[in-house]
């Protein structure tokens, strides 16, 4: 039986549309390979709109990485005395793998391991159920907290040389990995102030970039195990002062130097919030992928975009993958973030998380 003329013309027009489709997807992933969003969990009340987010908002604009900061918002069955109160469970989970799934973006779960073991004056999960893994055991967690202290307190570190320690958190590791069927997985490990204390029984005296690199092995050599990627945030590899990026984008007690000890297949996410840092160039030439990670400047998160698009487009041959794409950060629980994100801008620059991630994305958009 012959097709009508006006079916043969819209199957054409079908056709034609999902070519160009494939076309510009293809020159999208050429030119960035990884467009990422990176964000806390959210709770459970929050969790509809979440998912909504991911169908609508990632998809139309071809976001494929989403690294979720889940930490111990999960209802663990191997450690469940570290769920928070607000964990979110298995089924629950596995809704946002699902939309992830339908919408082929890749989820990668995060959770802070090193650095980051507390905010503020309180203790997270790991170090209020086992203090015995506190780097600095001998420093108190104030009533009030202030920046900067007599203690140099700005997060607590746990003490990666305690021999109980990776059986907890590789648990708690691929268990994440298992449930949200992920091949790759985000340890954090940035900003560690705490590392190597000289009054730590187990790591004083030691060279904290062997530290430092000696804890990024052990997290890589156990997911490599089962096929699985680390990633980490870059900060600690940068040497802060011949940089000048300062103690908080790049490192001043020397972990810097363990960027010459660790697996080349690492991907180091770069982040650089008030200037559009060329230091994407410096990972890629140590041999390893890189991400670079806007937050709230839409203007910066532009430059990083073209700056990225061009290390690709120049590079060599052998430089060229190791330019990885480019990544928003949110920095704020999941509920503000699509508040603000409902919202219209107060201004076409306004710096927030949420208005930055709309300009970004739009100049992604541009690229195709």
């Amino acid at each position: 039986m012959r097709k009508s003329p006006a079916i043969f013309l819209a199957t054409l027009i079908f056709f034609v549309s999902f070519c160009n489709t494939i076309k510009a997807q293809n020159k999208l992933d050429s030119l960035l390979p990884v467009r990422g969003f990176c964000i806390n969990a959210p709770r459970p009340p929050q969790l509809d709109s979440f998912v909504n987010f991911i169908d609508k908002e990632l998809s139309s604009r071809k976001v494929n990485t989403l690294i979720l900061q889940i930490d111990y918002s999960y209802q663990f069955k191997t450690h469940p005395e570290l769920a928070d109160s607000f964990a979110l469970s298995t089924a629950e989970v596995k809704r946002i793998v699902k939309v992830c799934q339908k919408n082929n973006i890749r989820i990668i779960p995060h959770v802070n391991f090193l650095g980051h073991q507390s905010w503020a004056k309180r203790l997270n999960k790991l170090l209020q159920q086992y203090p015995q893994f506190d780097e600095t055991p001998w420093i108190a967690m104030p009533e009030k907290y202030v920046w900067p202290n007599a203690d140099n307190l700005y997060c607590k570190s746990y003490c990666p040389l305690h021999p109980d320690l990776h059986k907890v958190i590789f648990d708690v590791m691929d268990e994440l990995c298992d449930v949200l069927e992920a091949n790759a997985f985000h340890a954090g490990m940035d900003e560690v102030f705490y590392i190597g204390e000289d009054k730590c029984p187990r790591c004083g005296g030691r060279d904290k970039a062997e530290l430092f690199a000696g804890e990024v092995r052990a997290i890589h050599d156990h997911l490599a195990q089962k096929g699985r990627e680390l990633w980490i945030w870059g900060d600690r590899l940068i040497d802060g002062k011949t940089t000048g990026l300062g103690e908080w984008e790049a490192s001043y007690n020397n972990t810097y130097r363990a960027i010459d000890m660790i697996p080349k297949d690492v991907v180091i996410c770069d982040w650089h919030y008030e200037r559009a840092d060329k230091t994407a160039v410096y990972f890629a030439m140590k041999g390893l992928r890189v991400i670079t990670c806007p937050w709230r400047d839409p203007q910066i998160a532009i430059t990083q975009i073209n700056d990225m698009v061009s290390f690709r487009q120049t590079a060599t041959p052998e430089m060229k993958d190791r330019f990885f794409g480019i990544m928003e950060t949110t920095w704020s629980r999941t509920e503000f973030f699509l508040r603000g994100f409902y919202q219209p801008a107060k201004t076409p620059n306004e710096r927030t998380a949420w208005n930055c991630f709309r300009v970004m994305y739009g100049e992604i958009g541009r690229l195709e």
